[in-house]
């Protein structure tokens, strides 16, 4: 094992032997190196003053990301490149292009919350050449600004790239030589380290992996750290140890298996969401949705599932398209690994059907097969960046005579666990699908859910919501002009 924590600090290599396992990268800038550009406004990953910019190898090629560094662990950032505000200046003190072009905009007024939209922006600016409007309102989603507005800063995101092009930028240009260095610190050994609170461990391969969670099987699993970050930041939890998944390479692949889609637990959201879109655009439009880009970025689809919360976006859908969970684990032959329907996994509220030792590895996601309808939708209290107040995900075949032959209808929000609705199911199985046929699974909802109340909905608006979304399920597969989703109507609104 190596007990020492590498990455880079822009182009200073940092090296330390001694580290807190849930010390926040926001932490560590602004105590322990006085930088303070990165803000903290909310201690949360909800308003993005705090983001930064990380760099690390996929597949062997640089990837830049932008993150929240208020609830990113320090030590999950071995053999990595982060990136700050401070770093943007050139070596002759002028203003990155980026900087530049908040100026010339206007893009600021208190400037809380500005080095977070740089940071934003800059991201996008290395990953995407002249992006448009659309796609700058979506790398910003995870930024709150409380008095310039975003107009300013959506133009400065659409003059940065003519104030000098990012082919100029000296970060795009140094992208080999970042790499490079970056290889040659990605090891194979484990890295274990200590810390006066608890022990952090980062396996770099399954095996380790599997070794470490059965030596430790209280420990907390890590991956993206977007919901466990929290468990320190507000509920001030002491987490010891901490093993973290984002170095085992083999965890992150996705693969196209012929009928179905392999996600491993760390393909992070962005990428899962590239993938579900090839299955229907609605599931991009969910995954638009999930957070801002910078939850997406840190956020995989195995710590979705293994959090096991009531109102993750993600499992909703996957129950309706009949998804399989792939459990592993270490036994004396080597990794042994359990199949499981994913909605057989939510047992109660935070409890899942893990043994001893065992971790995901896994999603297999059934593609759609002809003639199958599909919906998924979310409903919350902000349309962007905000948790599901409920979530519905639905599946349905209809036979040669338009009867329902096969149905899946999964939610979030409704119980402790996302589930399945089984007595609307049955209210529908056999039946045409019409709108005799929704009401009649509509009248059948009390009996599969018993919904609480709370800051996010009331029992009886969660309730009417379960059952519109049925509705609207039925209009989109009968009636494919009718208007029903927002986004659409604020693209036309905008291109009208």
């Amino acid at each position: 094992m190596r007990d020492r924590l590498r990455f880079l600090l822009c182009d200073e290599l940092i090296e330390i032997d001694r580290c807190e396992p849930t010390l926040t990268v926001l932490d560590w800038l602004r105590l322990e190196k006085r930088m303070t550009g990165s803000k903290e406004g909310c201690a949360e990953g909800d308003c993005g003053a705090c983001t930064v910019v990380v760099g690390r190898l996929d597949r062997g090629r640089l990837r830049y990301e932008a993150i929240n560094a208020c609830i990113r662990f320090l030590p999950t950032l071995d053999g990595c490149q982060l990136l700050t505000v401070e770093h943007l200046k050139g070596p002759d003190g002028n203003l990155h292009p980026v900087q530049q072009a908040m100026v010339e905009c206007h893009g600021s007024q208190c400037g809380f919350c500005t080095p977070g939209f740089v940071m934003s922006l800059f991201a996008l600016r290395l990953n995407e050449a002249e992006p448009d409007i659309a796609r700058i309102e979506d790398a910003l989603a995870g930024n709150l600004c409380r008095c310039t507005g975003y107009e300013p800063i959506i133009a400065a995101g659409r003059l940065m790239d003519e104030i000098a092009p990012r082919e100029a930028d000296r970060f795009f240009c140094a992208r080999d030589t970042v790499a490079a260095r970056l290889a040659a610190l990605n090891d194979a050994e484990t890295l274990a380290l200590e810390g006066n609170s608890g022990r952090f461990y980062a396996p770099a391969n399954l095996e380790a992996l599997a070794d470490l969670v059965a030596a430790h099987p209280q420990a907390t699993l890590v991956a993206g750290a977007t919901d466990v970050g929290l468990w320190v930041t507000k509920a001030m939890r002491r987490l010891d140890p901490v093993i973290y998944l984002g170095r085992v390479g083999a965890l992150r692949s996705i693969a196209d298996a012929g009928d179905h889609l392999r996600f491993c637990a760390m393909a992070s959201h962005i990428d899962v969401r590239n993938a579900l879109a090839a299955l229907s655009p609605q599931l991009d439009e969910l995954m638009r949705r999930f957070g801002g880009e910078q939850v997406r970025n840190a956020g995989t689809i195995g710590g979705n599932i293994a959090n096991g919360s009531p109102i993750g976006d993600l499992p909703p859908a996957l129950i309706a398209l009949g998804a399989t969970l792939v459990l592993a684990r270490r036994a004396e032959t080597g990794i042994e690994r359990r199949a499981i329907p994913l909605e057989s996994f939510f047992l109660d509220y935070r409890k899942q059907d893990l043994h001893p030792g065992e971790f995901v590895e896994a999603v297999l996601v059934p593609k759609l097969a002809d003639g199958m309808l599909f919906h998924a939708s979310k409903v919350s209290k902000r349309f962007d960046e905000d948790i599901s107040a409920v979530c519905g995900a639905f599946r349905l075949s209809l036979d040669p005579a338009g009867r329902i032959s096969e149905v899946r209808l999964a939610y979030g929000g409704m119980a402790g666990i996302p589930k399945r609705a089984a007595a609307a199911e049955a209210a529908l199985a056999g039946r045409h699908w019409n709108a005799a046929a929704v009401g009649a699974a509509i009248a059948a909802l009390p009996q599969d859910f018993t919904p609480l109340d709370d800051m996010r909905a009331s029992a009886q608006y969660r309730l009417k919501i379960a059952g519109n979304l049925l509705r609207r399920f039925l209009i989109e597969t009968t009636q494919p002009n009718a208007r029903t989703r927002i986004a659409g109507l604020l693209a036309e609104a905008t291109h009208g």
